[in-house]
């Protein structure tokens, strides 16, 4: 018997920290790759397009995040199985600039649990 899952702010927030962790320990192609459904898209920061199978592929070979933080999360819910979570993200790596953008996670639940189907980075200009 599947459990029907709700698409609420707090279990939204807690799957992207879980996505945000996975990408910091480097597992992010695993957690993504059961995550994502079948037909899933990315609009990264560098407006490239890209699928579930670029996404897990790429995971895989990213150096990790040392930090991250989400601020200003809002939810934006389409329907009682879709819902979006919109926030401001910063995040860093050793080495590098500071990353800071706004990102919009959609999720649909598939058999009751929350499936990422669209995901979106968009830069913040200073």
């Amino acid at each position: 018997m599947t459990t029907m899952h709700r698409l609420t702010l707090d279990s939204l927030l807690t799957l992207e920290r879980a996505g945000w962790d996975s990408l910091c320990d480097q597992t992010g192609g695993s957690f993504y790759g059961g995550l994502m459904i079948d037909d899933a898209l990315t609009v990264l920061v560098n407006g490239m397009t890209v699928n579930r199978d670029t996404v897990v592929a790429s995971l895989g070979e990213s150096p990790a995040w040392d930090a991250y933080e989400i601020r200003e999360p809002r939810i934006v819910t389409m329907g009682p199985e879709v819902a979006a979570l919109v926030y401001r993200a910063t995040a860093q790596r050793a080495g590098e600039p500071l990353f800071e953008a706004l990102m919009s996670s959609t999720y649909v639940l598939v058999d009751g649990q929350p499936r990422l189907a669209l995901y979106q980075q968009t830069t913040v200009t200073h």
